[in-house]
């Protein structure tokens, strides 16, 4: 180690004491999720931590839960994808070629050391190619994959091995013998574990200005059934996790009848060794001022005030009726009540004009009617001008309303003429 990093390392433990410990507890498993919480006092407050690959399902069928298998990928013709051999723990090696039988195997011993590599005896030029070793354990939910690149030449001194910055390239003469590596030796590829033992979930507490490394153990899950509560929220009964949270996948914390000393960071974390889990939920969790359960101010009586108790009455439930129209009726509605407002405005207009050209009509007929009977009283020579009055009247009415003013009065004038010459003949 560098002698600076060093000096560096010793001033942070020494002085961030934190720091230091938030470092170390990177160990406890990868954070998935993290919280803010706050609820009231008095209040139940369940922490959520729930993971479906944390279900206990005991891997009895291992033969059908580890698989691995070499295929192969030719650039001729066409880029065509072929399986080459498959096996599982339980079963012997399934080569799909018959001519690759015999001249192509994995070891027998693969999932006991991890060794998975694929042995090609006879190399020949229609092995060329990419290879993939597909890995997948279907009880863990892992697929993992590895791709070398076999190429075939003529020439001893071509042979070589090298990386082509995604895969591994191997150059190898024809009719040798090649060993294309795959190996994995992680503890989930190998048998003899006993997996009830590898899954574990636990709570902890770390109450503020606690360090994370000294924060409380509040329960312990295992797989196998057992359980380990610790202090005396779980005797209590205002603490606790689900009996069967290995059948569901659920490790939720519940806290009943929360306090202010409940104030702090809850830690959930799953552990599955066997398959290599290790996930790490954490909540910060605030403990508010409790709900007032009654009004904080009651309304004030005095006994002068209050009216006396009737027993005759029985107080009757005050109710409210409101329509709500539907919006289209209510639409329609309106907009009838236009029209027929519309239409009745139009018919009154209509009327009125009707009424004002027949009082024209009748006010130009009066004087003519008159003249009439004046022409039948007096004699031929009163009937030739009242004649010619008639025809001078019977004018189209085409002009203007002070022209025909200017005529009734002339009419007047003359009839009154007319008047004093038949009473001058008749006294004569």
């Amino acid at each position: 180690m560098h002698p600076d990093m060093s000096l560096l390392h010793i001033l942070t433990v020494l002085f961030l004491p934190g720091v230091w410990a938030q470092s170390s507890s990177t160990s406890f498993g990868v954070v998935v999720e993290a919280k803010n919480i706050t609820l009231p006092a008095g209040s139940k407050a369940v922490l959520p931590c729930q993971s479906p690959r944390m279900v206990w399902t005991q891997d009895r069928l291992k033969d059908r839960q580890r698989v691995v298998h070499w295929d192969v990928v030719h650039s001729t013709p066409d880029y065509s994808v072929e399986r080459i051999l498959d096996m599982s723990p339980g079963a012997r090696q399934r080569v799909y070629n018959s001519f690759n039988k015999g001249r192509i195997s994995v070891p027998g011993s693969a999932f006991s050391d991890g060794n998975f590599s694929l042995i090609i005896n006879n190399v020949g030029t229609t092995d060329k190619g990419v290879y993939t070793c597909n890995l997948h354990h279907h009880y863990c939910q892992i697929h993992q994959s590895i791709q070398v690149q076999l190429n075939v030449t003529k020439s001893a001194r071509k042979e070589k091995r090298y990386w082509d910055g995604e895969k591994t390239v191997f150059v190898v003469l024809l009719g040798s013998s090649v060993v294309l590596p795959c190996v994995n030796r992680r503890l989930l590829w190998r048998e003899g574990l006993q997996e009830d033992q590898q899954q574990v979930a636990h709570w902890d507490f770390q109450p503020p200005g606690v360090r994370p490394d000294r924060a409380d153990r509040l329960v312990d899950l295992y797989a196998s059934g057992e359980r380990r509560d610790y202090g005396q929220r779980f005797s209590q009964n205002t603490m606790s996790v689900e009996e069967d949270a290995f059948t569901l996948g659920d490790f939720s914390l519940s806290i009943s009848d929360l306090k202010p000393t409940d104030k702090g960071l809850y830690s959930c974390h799953l552990h599955h060794h066997y398959c290599g889990l290790h996930e790490r939920r954490i909540f910060r969790l605030a403990v508010g001022p409790a709900l007032p359960l009654t009004p904080t101010t009651a309304p004030r009586s005095f006994p002068n005030d209050e009216p006396e108790p009737r027993t005759d009455e029985v107080d009757a439930p005050h109710v409210v009726n409101v329509f709500l129209p539907e919006h289209r009726g209510y639409f329609v509605q309106h907009l009838g009540y236009f029209l027929a407002t519309f239409l009745l405005l139009a018919f009154i207009v209509a009327a009125v004009i009707i009424l004002t050209r027949r009082r024209r009509k009748r006010g130009i007929e009066y004087p003519l009617g008159r003249c009439d009977r004046a022409n039948a009283i007096s004699g031929d020579e009163i009937a030739l001008e009242c004649t010619e009055l008639r025809t001078c009247n019977q004018d189209p009415l085409n002009s203007e309303f002070a022209e025909y003013k200017n005529n009734l009065l002339r009419e007047r004038d003359m009839t009154k003429d007319c008047n004093k010459e038949f009473d001058g003949k008749m006294w004569k």
